[in-house]
């Protein structure tokens, strides 16, 4: 029983602690207002095309290497240190997408401590929809590690969805804290002080998790400061490693090999970045003509024909009376619907206006 009660009150103040660094770590990594940015030459690229995908590595793994090859971009490659030294984008056509490819500097470290440039590196992998972590294949433990540790620090959540956790802020009322089920790593009490230690005395928070922990409440009161990203682990220079060393790589989750200097893989490195991307094509059809397969319009998965209708253009649906459907999405051909039917890949789709 007392060491029950000790193990209660050790979580209770490493999950305060725990709070505080967050917090402070947010403060530290914030930019200074009237800064300007700051961040040099090629860091701040404007966000272009359909998609952005970040190279995230350190130096000399083959990510100048790989972006020329899958891109017109003809990045500095060198086998020596600190090649890169500034974002270089570079564009990825595929399926009919144009893809943004940034090639980031391999010198991340210290981006948790706000240090150097790594946290330019850091903020423009944020704006990604994919990050590809460009390991080298003879290094992989201790890369990867090292790696992972420096983006999780800042926020970077790789592979993870949101925690199931509902916080709202309020003007008054007080704290509301429920649970949905017994949790097993949190307590009320310590939601409470933790709130108050970032200022939040009145609020509603519901926990549907109870696998719930202190770290996933602390990423959803500080969601601004979180961004929950899908990660490839890219291994390259895979022809430097046994056969059956290679086997037992290629089938770890969410990883993809290759050798650039060989050419090896590379088109499959492509082919897993757009099934991760969840990116589909819709074509158009005007009414008595055939189907426009020349250009495609690039939407989300489980986006809606208003999510086409905005691509077109945004003052569609304000004259929007029905969509002529054909394609896998459609029960039959062509299928009349609405703006909230959800299309699929290849669809074609017919808008008619009132």
């Amino acid at each position: 029983m007392a060491r029950t009660q000790k193990n209660k009150a050790t979580n209770y103040h490493l999950g305060l602690l725990k709070g505080k660094i967050a917090r402070l770590r947010a403060q530290l990594l914030e930019p200074a207002q009237g800064a300007g940015g700051g961040g040099g030459q090629g860091f701040d690229v404007s966000k272009s095309g359909d998609a952005r995908i970040a190279l995230v590595g350190f130096p000399s793994v083959g990510k100048s290497t790989f972006l020329s090859k899958i891109t017109k971009t003809k990045s500095e490659v060198a086998a020596y240190a600190f090649t890169t030294l500034t974002a270089i984008p570079g564009v990825l056509e595929y399926g009919g997408a144009e893809i943004q490819v940034l090639d980031l500097p391999g010198i991340i470290e210290g981006a948790a401590e706000g240090k150097g440039r790594g946290r330019q590196v850091i903020s423009a992998a944020k704006t990604s929809e994919l990050i590809l972590m460009i390991l080298d294949a003879t290094k992989r433990a201790e890369q990867r590690a090292l790696l992972e540790g420096e983006l999780e620090a800042v926020g970077i959540r790789l592979n993870r969805d949101p925690p199931n956790i509902y916080l709202k802020a309020k003007k008054a009322g007080g704290m509301k804290i429920t649970f949905q089920a017994p949790p097993k790593y949190l307590d009320e009490r310590m939601l409470y002080h933790i709130l108050r230690d970032y200022k939040i005395l009145n609020a509603e928070v519901l926990v549907r998790d109870e696998n719930a922990t202190v770290d996933d409440f602390i990423d959803v009161i500080m969601k601004d400061h979180r961004k929950y990203i899908k990660c490839l682990y890219v291994y390259n220079k895979i022809d430097s490693v046994s056969l059956d060393f290679l086997d037992k790589l290629a089938r770890e989750p969410n990883t993809v090999v290759m050798s650039c200097e060989l050419d090896l893989n590379i088109r499959e490195v492509v082919d897993r970045c757009w099934e991760e991307l969840r990116l589909i094509r819709v074509y158009t059809k005007r009414k008595g003509d055939a189907p426009d397969f020349s250009e495609a319009l690039i939407v989300r998965s489980n986006a809606t024909i208003e999510d086409v209708c905005d691509q077109i253009h945004r003052t569609l649906k304000d004259t929007f009376k029905h969509a002529l459907v054909w394609g896998a999405s459609a029960r039959h051909v062509p299928q009349k619907v609405g703006l909230g039917h959800v299309v699929a890949d290849e669809d074609v789709v017919s808008i008619v206006a009132k």
